[in-house]
């Protein structure tokens, strides 16, 4: 796996537990941890969570390198 799919996926699962948080507790950690939802740095975190989100669509319409072997499509 890429690094940048390994990082996209570590993006979305704390963006996740994040939605996790507000929904169970009314709690947003990124929001408690950097000062407010309105703060750069949440809005930083926020916005590279929707790039990864972006991203992670394309995995979608990808093929494995295993897949493409079979296939004989190397």
């Amino acid at each position: 796996m890429k690094i940048i799919d390994r990082i996209a996926l570590a993006l979305l699962i704390i963006g996740g537990l994040n939605w996790g948080g507000i929904g169970l507790f009314g709690l947003d950690v990124v929001a408690a941890l950097f000062g407010g939802s309105a703060s750069f740095v949440s809005r930083l975190v926020y916005i590279l969570v929707c790039a990864s989100a972006i991203w992670c669509i394309t995995m979608f319409f990808r093929e494995e390198g295993s897949e493409r072997q079979a296939r004989g499509t190397v």
